[in-house]
């Protein structure tokens, strides 16, 4: 498993070296996706979940794309002080200013959703409308 810790400081070694966040992320400036950005503002809503115990993402905030200042490991920044949000590199801020972003934090580890919280955070955006057959079977399932 290769693992990118995103130290400001080092960010041009960081862009050569990985070459998933980046383009993800919107970050390279001479490289930004305004499609990438436009299709991910034009979501209805966008549920970011962020797990109490994670020991996955460090941060665990980056779950809500929260992040360290520049060239730091503290103090944490909620999303709205980070670059990517405050620059809109790929449409959170819009979405979060249209009040289609939904923060919400579980306990538990990183992926570690119990059912109750599946149906309180995720269920009610599985329409029949704009969902696949397996997303409306998963709702059922759950309604078990």
């Amino acid at each position: 498993m290769v693992v990118h810790l995103i130290v400001l400081q080092d960010m041009e070694d960081y862009l050569k070296g990985c070459k998933f966040l980046p383009k993800l992320n919107n970050e390279i400036p001479s490289a930004r996706n305004t499609t990438y950005k436009e299709r991910f503002s034009s979501l209805e809503n966008l549920v970011l979940i962020m797990f109490e115990d994670d020991a996955v993402l460090i941060p665990r905030e980056t779950a809500w794309f929260g992040y360290y200042p520049d060239g730091a490991f503290s103090p944490v920044l909620p999303p709205q002080e980070t670059k990517l949000y405050t620059e809109d590199w790929i449409g959170l801020k819009t979405l979060d200013e249209a009040g289609r972003v939904k923060f919400v934090s579980v306990p538990g580890g990183h992926l570690r959703i119990t059912r109750s919280d599946m149906k309180k955070y995720i269920v009610p955006y599985l329409t029949p409308e704009a969902s696949s057959k397996k997303s409306i079977h998963i709702h059922r399932m759950l309604s078990l």
